[in-house]
């Protein structure tokens, strides 16, 4: 009876991945799990969405995820570099960079920013956050991050930008194009997509957290985000491979 409920224990260990997702991935990944767990009945996917650079934190600390997508591919390095993972870190998908306003006409790009209007531009933490720090990269390559600084709000992922975009607390928001075109967002504010010759690519990769155990289901759902089958809801949120 013992044998047989820790068979059963480890058989529900293996339906179940824990998923520290990019804040970025929000909308993406909830549509990408429910098309996965429909395609895989009895697999489970716990999603936790937060800044890339906190994650590696947790995870230095212990935390319990057992796969790593991220914003960029510097923090799975970083993870892999202290023996945390194991198989490859590999790359899933390209983000693009957005501006947001639910009152600013933010068509004409960042020259806007310096517009008597624009009382507070948020960023989220370039120190943690990928996309915030290809906004500040964006600003100093275009000779605005000085002038702009009293000015700029850092959130704690982009999440937390889009939010203060959204309801006007920030004029102006840096955020993921993905977030943009959620549907929360979309036709609720402008949106201009910042050309991405004017910051260094956004590669975001992914990575199997080292555990006791391996977790197959993980390693399945790691080789799924790999391949075509949600190149469609990749697109329809703006990514590109």
């Amino acid at each position: 009876m013992i044998a047989l409920l820790l068979i059963s224990m480890t058989i529900c260990a293996q339906k179940s991945v824990k998923v520290a997702a990019a804040a970025n991935l929000r909308s993406v990944f909830m549509e990408i799990k429910d098309k996965y767990e429909k395609e895989n009945p009895g697999v489970k996917l716990d999603v936790t969405f937060g800044s890339s650079g906190n994650f590696v934190q947790q995870i230095m600390n212990g935390a319990s995820f057992d796969f790593f997508m991220a914003a960029d591919k510097s923090f799975p390095l970083k993870l892999q570099s202290q023996g945390m993972t194991y198989g490859k870190v590999a790359t899933y998908i390209y983000g693009k960079l957005a501006m947001w306003s639910n009152s600013i006409d933010v068509n004409k790009g960042v020259s806007v920013l310096k517009q008597d209007a624009v009382k507070r531009i948020a960023i989220a933490k370039p120190e943690t956050a990928p996309y915030g720090e290809r906004a500040v990269e964006l600003l100093k390559k275009q000779g605005l991050f000085n002038d702009l600084q009293t000015k700029i709000i850092y959130g704690d992922n982009i999440s937390a930008v889009a939010q203060y975009a959204f309801t006007g607390n920030a004029e102006v928001g840096f955020i993921a194009l993905s977030l943009a075109m959620a549907p929360e967002m979309v036709g609720k504010g402008k949106c201009y997509v910042i050309p991405q010759n004017l910051y260094s690519p956004i590669e975001q990769a992914c990575v199997l957290i080292k555990k006791p155990a391996r977790n197959l289901t993980a390693e399945k759902f790691m080789k799924y985000i790999l391949g075509n089958s949600c190149d469609k809801l990749w697109e329809k949120y703006g990514y590109s491979k």
